[in-house]
């Protein structure tokens, strides 16, 4: 049997027109199909940085709606709307709603390994974070932590560091912190109360009132702006920094699996850059808003601004390397979670020490 080169390609010719025929209709139905989604929020309307403003929920509905031609519309919730607060999670995961946003350590009650992707008590900053995001395995590694639930995630916004709280009483040693009464959430709840500190667990609007009437003694909330909005400058004076326990507190945006593989591949692009704008844009929105609150509570509110004693962050850090290690001992992916981010930061710290502490610590001294 002879080749025929010019019949083999005439033929192949065809082919391709004909298969170019078929998809060309699909490409074109996959690229004018829309959508409408519904998103949680684990924060009321009208929060800053979290519901509303720069980066923020409707920030990032607004941008994929742009940046989709309308082709992709999130109707956003608050908490309570829809779900209450902290049921986000099981909101999506039943696919109820197809995103919420909120912080991923809430749910460590449905896996440890979930408060690595919010922040780590004595862990990596804003920029330590992104790298080990982007460029360090930590998405992927978030999503095989999901894979279980059926659900993806990525970030979507960071406050930066976070300020250790506001207390009635300075704190100058570790002994101070016995028998305090102290409004702290999560995994720095659990180190303090191994330093002896009575936990208190209150949603934002109960914080003031309680810190007011003595109900506790401190409490610790977000940073500067947040917390001046909640008034707290005006029940405690000593405002220790800095957070310890959030050095770079990073906003989850979770999306239903199932509902995320039928999105086209454009669409998916929209929402992950759309995510990772609103990450980068949130933070510097926290900067200026920080600093300009920040000014106002010491020069206008005397309110007396400074780190907590080294004695009592190394006592800190003392408990919180013990209840890392009794959550990594007891769950192998939670393991795997912590070693990558710890290996990651361990190399990060390396390289700050010749960039960005290098320049604090010898340019701005």
């Amino acid at each position: 049997m002879t080749f025929d080169r010019r019949r083999f390609v005439s033929r192949g010719l065809a082919a391709g027109v004909a298969t170019a025929g078929l998809a060309a209709p699909l490409v074109a139905r996959a690229q004018s199909a829309t959508f409408t989604w519904k998103m949680t929020s684990a924060y009321p309307k009208g929060s800053p940085f979290y519901f509303d403003g720069p980066g923020s929920a409707t920030d990032l509905a607004k941008r994929i709606d742009a940046m989709s031609g309308g082709r992709l519309k999130i109707q956003v919730f608050g908490a309570g709307e829809l779900v209450p607060a902290f049921e986000g999670f099981d909101a999506v995961r039943a696919g109820t709603v197809e995103m919420n946003h909120a912080n991923s350590y809430f749910w460590t009650g449905k896996t440890f390994a979930a408060q690595y992707f919010t922040a780590v008590p004595f862990g990596m900053n804003f920029q330590g974070m992104n790298g080990w995001f982007y460029d360090g395995g930590g998405i992927d590694l978030w999503n095989e932590v999901y894979e279980p639930f059926g659900m993806v995630a990525m970030p979507c916004g960071n406050t930066g560091v976070q300020m250790t709280g506001w207390f009635k009483k300075e704190i100058k040693t570790v002994a101070d912190l016995k028998g305090l009464k102290m409004r702290i959430p999560g995994l720095a709840g659990k180190v303090y109360a191994a330093l002896g500190v009575d936990v208190k667990v209150l949603p934002g609007g109960e914080i003031f009132p309680a810190l007011e009437r003595g109900v506790i003694d401190a409490a610790e909330f977000v940073g500067p702006f947040q917390d001046r909005r909640l008034g707290l400058q005006k029940a405690a004076k000593f405002y220790h920094t800095t957070g310890w326990h959030e050095p770079a507190t990073v906003s989850e945006l979770l999306v239903n699996k199932a509902a995320w593989q039928k999105l086209p591949k454009d669409l998916q692009a929209v929402v992950e850059n759309a995510a990772a704008a609103c990450n980068v844009i949130s933070e510097g929105w926290c900067q200026k808003a920080n600093s300009d609150a920040m000014e106002d509570l010491i020069n206008n509110q005397k309110v007396i601004a400074k780190p907590l004693p080294d004695a009592v962050i190394k006592a800190l850090r003392a408990e919180t390397d013990k209840v890392l290690a009794e959550a990594i001992a007891k769950d192998p992916l939670t393991k795997k979670v912590h070693d990558s981010y710890k290996a990651f930061q361990a190399k990060y710290n390396r390289w700050s020490t010749y960039s960005e502490t290098a320049y604090h610590n010898k340019v701005q001294a």
